[in-house]
């Protein structure tokens, strides 16, 4: 009936799809991406705002802990990025962004309620066991969003939980959801919540065991969740695999592991499209060169994740940032937010 009903409207639309015409009336409707409108903002700190929005038609109930691809547009061109999402499971998503970077800081200050996002499914795989089982939650600065996410999910549901929550803030005023968890924490003695004030305390230290033996003695026999800044993610994969426990650990990253640069490498970089050249260093990736340079860039994840980025490679070499792999096939799809230059290269951007 639905379909017969688009036909028909289509009469009257024609050229444009009736689609076009309800998006008008109704900023979710859109039958080719699927959206989302702003239906509150709150600050959580002078740098971090937490934005919740009603998804429209096409999108999946996300598990706790998961991220998503929200699309916002910025001066007439529209972004990309992932974000972990806050809100517990079986509530509509909320995202807490801290203003780093072009699209995080617009998010963060600028966003108003009926803004229309435009998004991508829920994916992860940062997510709570299928059973009961004490858990351990070691997160710095915004790596404790997805963690949010799960104790929200977790500690209201399940009068038997056990979470020790490990969390490192520079400053009180900026660690994130304190009040929040003091609450939670009041309310259900199955959580434990530690905050540590690196400016105050120093960072934890995970290049032995002292730390967590003082603040959690039965680290060993938890699962672990980790979310944080890079060195603090590959400290803790190395402690837990010196402990002989890596199957214990599972760690969320926002920024890919990337080897060394190599010395000598980069060249120049020809945007063939947008005729374009750019010289560039063997370290920064295509994609930072080519949104630098004003181009537009298809983007998502930025970790070699989504492959959302992924561009035909003309000519030249491209150096895989994680694995140090040299493409220079023509015709390959080069993931732009994990390669850079290895000599002078042309891409059909």
């Amino acid at each position: 009936m639905k379909s017969v009903a688009l036909r028909a409207a289509a009469v009257f639309t024609h050229p444009a799809p009736p689609h076009d015409f309800i998006s008008l009336f109704n900023p979710l409707s859109s039958a080719r991406q699927m959206r989302g409108v702003v239906s509150a903002v709150r600050a959580e700190t002078t740098q971090s705002t937490t934005i919740a929005f009603r998804p429209g038609q096409g999108w999946s109930p996300h598990d706790a802990g998961q991220w998503a691809r929200i699309g916002v547009e910025i001066d007439g061109v529209r972004q990309w990025r992932s974000y972990s999402l806050s809100a517990a499971a079986g509530q509509d998503p909320e995202i807490t962004v801290t203003a780093c970077g072009k699209v995080s800081s617009h998010l963060a200050h600028h966003t108003r309620v009926g803004d229309v996002f435009f998004l991508a499914p829920p994916q992860g795989d940062f997510v709570l066991p299928s059973g009961p089982r004490p858990l351990l939650m070691l997160t710095a600065g915004s790596g404790i969003t997805p963690v949010m996410s799960m104790i929200r999910t977790l500690i209201p549901r399940r009068n038997d939980a056990d979470v020790v929550l490990l969390h490192s803030a520079r400053t009180r005023e900026s660690a994130l959801f304190c009040d929040e968890l003091a609450n939670l924490s009041a309310r259900h003695p199955g959580l434990h919540v530690v905050h540590r004030i690196t400016s105050e305390q120093g960072r934890i230290d995970l290049s032995s065991t002292a730390d967590l033996d003082a603040i959690c003695p039965d680290w060993r026999s938890r699962k672990t969740y980790v979310c944080g800044p890079t060195d603090m993610l590959d400290a803790a994969t190395q402690l837990w695999h010196d402990a002989d426990l890596p199957e214990s650990l599972t760690v969320e990253r926002f920024a890919v592991a990337t080897l060394p640069a190599v010395p000598g490498t980069g060249g120049r970089i020809t945007f063939e499209r947008s005729d374009r050249e750019v010289e560039s260093d063997g370290a920064t990736t295509l994609l930072e060169v080519g949104e630098e340079a004003g181009i537009l860039m298809p983007s998502g994840c930025r970790m070699g994740i989504c492959r959302t980025c992924l561009t035909p490679l003309l000519s030249g070499q491209v150096r895989d940032l994680r694995t140090g792999e040299i493409h220079s096939n023509e015709g390959d799809l080069i993931q732009t937010c994990i390669s850079a230059a290895a000599g002078d290269c042309h891409l059909d951007r």
